[in-house]
């Protein structure tokens, strides 16, 4: 499999279902999905989007093999909603994700990305910190029940 000729592509409507497909396999694999997932999942136009937030796709022979978001949340951006194909894992692509979201992020002058995961999310864990993510304190009420660690990669 040549990955090097994987592509990264904006949101269009027609990516929408997998957008879903592939976040929804990821939770219901490792958590469940939760009404703020669904909300986000079922309408990226309105919620992400529209709200001035960004999808971008990984695209391999024409197909879509992984996903990630960067949502605005008005005070930060935060990486959320990346997920790869199973059978497309460990290659590679979800830190050629990152990266790209990286790169994006600094060309806008943004000075920090925040992100929200769950330590049982080992490997996902490690590419965070290994892109240079570090913990911060978690707030009491934060947007997914699930999540038990917040990361803030500093871009400036």
């Amino acid at each position: 499999m040549n990955i090097s000729e994987l592509q990264i592509v904006d949101f269009k409507k027609e990516y929408a279902e997998y957008f879903y497909n592939l976040n929804i396999e990821c939770l219901q694999k490792y958590f469940y999905v939760e009404p703020y997932d669904e909300k986000i999942l079922n309408n990226p136009q309105e919620y992400v989007i529209d709200s001035g937030g960004f999808i971008f796709f990984a695209k391999l022979n024409n197909e879509i093999i992984g996903v990630v978001s960067l949502i605005n949340q008005k005070t930060f951006f935060e990486l959320s909603k990346m997920a790869v194909s199973p059978k497309y894992q460990g290659l590679g692509i979800g830190l050629q994700l990152m990266n790209f979201c990286i790169d994006f992020a600094k060309n806008k002058n943004w000075k920090s990305i925040t992100l929200y995961s769950h330590r049982k999310l080992v490997s996902a864990i490690h590419l965070y910190k290994k892109v240079g993510f570090t913990e911060i304190s978690l707030e009491e009420n934060s947007h997914y029940e699930r999540s038990d660690i917040k990361m803030l990669l500093e871009l400036s």
